[in-house]
């Protein structure tokens, strides 16, 4: 397989992974502080919309931590 195809199927694989897992643990952290954003379907108030944006934060967070973790190391 081609380098380039290689490491652009890697860098995929880490950002969708690493959005979905954050947005995941943003959410489950939303229903700990009941904040949860699916709870009240019908309503939209200021629980649901910290939720939401602790879902956002995950996914962002996620992906940046994803990432990292995929980075070539520098050598010493």
């Amino acid at each position: 397989m081609d380098p380039q195809i290689r490491n652009a199927l890697k860098e995929g694989l880490a950002d969708a992974s690493g959005f979905v897992i954050g947005s995941l643990a943003g959410w489950a952290l939303g229903r700990q502080l009941g904040w949860d954003f699916f709870a009240a379907p019908d309503a939209f108030g200021w629980r649901e919309m910290a939720g939401l944006a602790l879902i956002a934060l995950g996914c962002g967070v996620g992906k940046i931590v994803a990432r990292r973790l995929i980075a070539p190391r520098p050598s010493h």
